[in-house]
């Protein structure tokens, strides 16, 4: 499962685990702050800040070569990239640091920051463990001419699967990124799966767009989505030459959070 889905809402899980998480770390900080007097609510939401602002900072500079052409694009986070352990080391540092400095914030502010990162990190582990590792999905897509296609029969090369729409926009806004990615990683299969739309909806997106695409199929009842269990578009999907899904990716790509999970591929 990719996404928690709240009624109309589609929530990833690597957010719905950062929110429970966070859930926890309030509620026990709370019960053990009323026999203090001293509530850590206010601190624990300023520690998440930091956590947040030093992740991006670190992803930034990591990937910085990225950014070089539209500095813009450092504040855009809709691409969730962050590198989250350096922003957890600092937050817990700072949380640290504060439980020291006073000692009303000890008992609760301390068990509220180990109840929140050692659950994150734990849930974290165990929603990977059960998600890496899925094969690729035996779903029956079509070419553009509605002829079944056999596309689970090329082996020998790591795999990246787009669920995308037309009426998407961050499906739009990503569609050049992974256009040069395709062209810039010829030993990686990058396969683009539209999700119930036609074939002349799609052509006529592609060409007032100008994106020359190789291997996009058309999934007419949106089943993929389904069976990978996500409802969210856009969807990325990383399979190994075995065809094991070793990461994935809700939401928009950029170039940079796009080179970040691509190092899955990596030995």
């Amino acid at each position: 499962m990719l996404t928690l889905n709240l009624g109309p809402f589609a929530l990833g899980m690597h957010h719905a685990l950062v929110l429970a998480s966070l859930m926890a770390a309030t509620l026990t900080g709370g019960w053990l702050g009323r026999r203090q007097g001293c509530n850590p609510e206010r601190q624990l939401f300023w520690l998440l800040i930091i956590t947040l602002l030093v992740a991006r900072l670190v992803f930034v500079a990591r990937y910085f070569e990225h950014y070089q052409g539209a500095l813009w694009r450092i504040i855009d986070i809709r691409d969730g990239g962050f590198s989250a352990w350096p922003g957890v080391g600092v937050a817990l540092a700072v949380g640290g640091w504060l439980t020291w400095r006073t000692q009303a914030l000890r008992k609760p502010l301390g068990a509220a920051l180990a109840v929140g990162v050692l659950g994150w990190g734990a849930a974290n582990l165990v929603w990977q463990g059960l998600e890496r590792g899925s094969a690729l999905p035996a779903v029956t897509l079509h070419d553009q001419y509605g002829q079944p296609v056999d596309w689970q029969a090329t082996a020998g090369k790591p795999r990246v699967v787009n669920l995308w729409a037309t009426w998407c926009p961050p499906c739009r806004r990503e569609m050049p990124v992974l256009m040069a990615a395709q062209a810039e990683h010829p030993d990686i299969e990058f396969v683009f799966v539209n999700q119930g739309e036609t074939p002349d909806t799609v052509t006529r997106f592609l060409r007032s767009q100008n994106l020359a695409l190789r291997n996009v199929l058309f999934d007419a009842d949106s089943q993929f989505g389904r069976t990978v269990g996500s409802t969210a578009l856009p969807t990325t999907l990383f399979y190994d030459a075995q065809g094991r899904r070793v990461a994935s990716h809700l939401g928009e790509l950029s170039s940079a959070s796009l080179a970040q999970t691509l190092e899955a591929f990596k030995p």
